[in-house]
């Protein structure tokens, strides 16, 4: 741009007046846990969500938030985030009166929830395309995922695929055993940022792997719900204010279920009184173990919904619970499990220069209380790291608690070999005392439960495949890219397992990523799900069918260029789950019990709001 001169000759060095360029993030207030922290532990949090423009309610390129209470049958008004009097004050204050809060916070976690979820993926999730009346997926509509924070009059919260929206109630609390919030008072699910954080993965999960959808077996439901748990729970960890506090009272025993008081801490006191005489002398609840505190007090339960803690190692467990949330627990109690090990094991030499110095007990010094704050939420981001890849190297069918196992140990060892902080032994060995077994693996070692990886001839190379860039692909490179594949797994389909004279060989999704390994080289897959789908009587001389499914997961390498030329792509691994007489039988079983039911597709699926229905 030339440089202008002013009236007085002189050459300006100001640009002329330009477009103000928009801000990188938006800051949003909103509760960390829910209303019954009140102010305190940090409980009022800013979180920064990546700016868009939003039209009221507010509706943005991912989600729509639309405020129709339907047990009084009307519509709030709708916030509106970009009026300059919400702008400048970072959003409205955390209100439980203010329905613009209650849109404002649903908003905020969710962005937060997909933003951090995404980042840890490596790619962007598309949400389920909503279904037609017919059944068909809508293509000429954007794809925005609905939130409704007062749905319905009900103590309940769910993801329903059907309305492409996650549905909020509210509930009056009980009049006895009613914790932190007063006999009969409404509490809203919405401002239970753990809730929030919940429903939304769910769709994350079903946007990433929609046939994990379908309960094939008991670890399906079960599954969701523990991952749906495990991304809300690893979210605590990064409140730094109530990690300090937590480190503080426990010791550094993050683990610790109870609380000492800060009182009784300066006392010397270790534990509650017997019988407490004052407050101080009640011990409370670790906040970062309990999930959605306001809700299980508010239900009569004493305590949160759930506990990251809740399960004592046992190999018991695994054979008898079978309820969704029950055996999710499991899941959850072994991926904590690991976490906590590995936090205490990169803790241990902080303990030991701070015990040198001649500190004894239970009391640790505010430097020491914020250093191990910073080592927990790293160590916390680290396993939501691995947990959220491992999606990636599952297989994308009938998932079960010891496929993810090795989705894990595989996922961690493709980017770091070394595993120089033993992350991936402390997975196993946290599933081992559970009794979570893998089929189809020789050995119970590092490499004897990693998927096997291929060698670059061993199936034919992928050619003509685009990688596009982290930005994503053209839709006329993903219809390229769609075609080839197609055209290579049904070429392949015999190596690949599937029966080569059944029905075709569907690719219900590909997508492009881009990670960095432990020595910062950049590592361009392409993961590919492959299913070929046979229906099937739910039993003999039956009218009612049921789908039975095999599938191959395929990540598929971009190879970097070698003497000037570039290879083409090859398969690194073909992640399998083919059909068995055990499997199909299982399947028959699951497809007729009452948790399971036909959605406007077509298909069986998991319902969500039975399931969350029951807590």
């Amino acid at each position: 741009m030339a440089l202008e001169t002013n009236t007085a000759g002189q050459t300006d060095v100001y640009s002329p007046a330009t477009a103000i360029a928009p801000p990188s993030l938006r800051p949003l207030k909103v509760y960390a846990y829910d209303p019954s922290r009140s102010e305190r532990l940090g409980n009022s949090l800013q979180i920064q969500v990546r700016y868009e423009r939003l039209a009221p309610g507010p509706i943005g390129r991912r989600f729509a938030v639309v405020d129709y209470d339907g047990a009084r049958n009307t519509y709030y008004l709708p916030v509106d985030l970009d009026d300059p009097l919400v702008l400048i004050r970072g959003g409205l204050d955390p209100s439980e009166s203010d329905p613009r809060f209650h849109q404002q916070m649903l908003y905020a976690v969710a962005t937060e929830t997909m933003e951090r979820f995404e980042a840890a993926l490596g790619r962007r999730v598309h949400w389920r395309r909503p279904i037609d009346d017919d059944g068909s997926p809508i293509y000429d509509k954007p794809n925005r995922l609905y939130l409704h924070p007062h749905a319905f009059c009900q103590a309940n919260a769910f993801y329903c695929p059907d309305a492409h929206a996650i549905l909020f109630g509210y509930f009056k609390a009980n009049d006895t055993d009613e914790g932190r919030n007063l006999p009969g008072q409404t509490v809203f699910t919405c401002l239970s940022h753990d809730i929030v954080a919940h429903e939304t993965t769910h769709a994350l999960v079903d946007g990433v792997r929609g046939y994990f959808m379908e309960p094939t077996n008991i670890d399906v439901p079960a599954f969701h719900e523990a991952f749906a748990d495990l991304v809300a729970l690893f979210r605590h960890f990064a409140h730094s204010e109530t990690l300090v506090d937590t480190l503080q009272k426990t010791g550094g025993r993050l683990y610790a279920l109870d609380l000492k008081s800060a009182s009784a801490s300066a006392l010397g006191v270790t534990g509650a009184a017997a019988t407490p005489q004052i407050q101080a002398d009640i011990a409370e609840q670790n906040p970062l173990v309990e999930l959605a505190t306001q809700f299980g007090e508010a239900s009569g339960m004493r305590g949160g919904l759930r506990s990251a803690l809740g399960t004592p190692p046992n190999s018991d467990d695994i054979r008898t619970k079978t309820e969704p949330h029950d055996r999710g627990s499991i899941l959850v109690a072994a991926v904590f499990d690991a976490f906590f090990t590995i936090y205490q094991a990169r803790a241990t030499p902080l303990f030991q220069v701070y015990r040198a110095g001649g500190h004894a007990g239970d009391d640790i010094h505010p430097v020491l209380a914020q250093m191990l704050a910073d080592l927990a939420a790293q160590t916390a981001e680290l396993f939501f790291r691995v947990c959220v890849r491992s999606l990636d190297y599952c297989p994308p069918v009938d998932l079960t608690y010891g496929d993810f196992m090795r989705a894990m140990i595989t996922a961690d060892f493709d980017l770091y070999p070394d595993d120089t902080l033993g992350v991936r032994d402390a997975i196993m060995q946290a599933f081992r005392l559970r009794g979570v077994t893998p089929e189809g693996a020789r050995y119970f070692s590092e490499l004897g439960l990693c998927w096997p990886s291929l060698a670059p001839d061993a199936l034919p190379a992928v050619e003509g495949l685009i990688f596009g860039d982290p930005n994503g692909l053209t839709r006329d490179e993903a219809d390229r890219n769609g075609d080839i594949l197609r055209k290579w797994v049904d070429a392949n389909r015999a190596a690949l397992g599937f029966d080569p004279k059944g029905p075709a060989v569907e690719v219900p999704s590909f997508h492009p990523v881009y990670r960095t390994d432990a020595t910062g080289q950049l590592k361009i897959d392409m993961i590919v799900e492959a299913v070929q789908t046979k229906v099937a009587p739910l039993a003999p001389q039956a009218s009612q069918t049921t789908p039975l499914r095999s599938g191959v997961t395929l990540i598929i390498a971009k190879p970097p260029v070698q003497a000037g030329k570039r290879p083409a792509p090859h398969v690194r691994y073909a992640i399998a789950k083919h059909m068995t007489p055990a499997r199909e039988s299982r399947q028959r079983a699951m497809a007729t019990l009452e948790a399971v039911k036909p959605k406007r597709s077509g298909r069986f699926a998991i319902d969500f709001a039975m399931i969350h229905g029951g807590v």
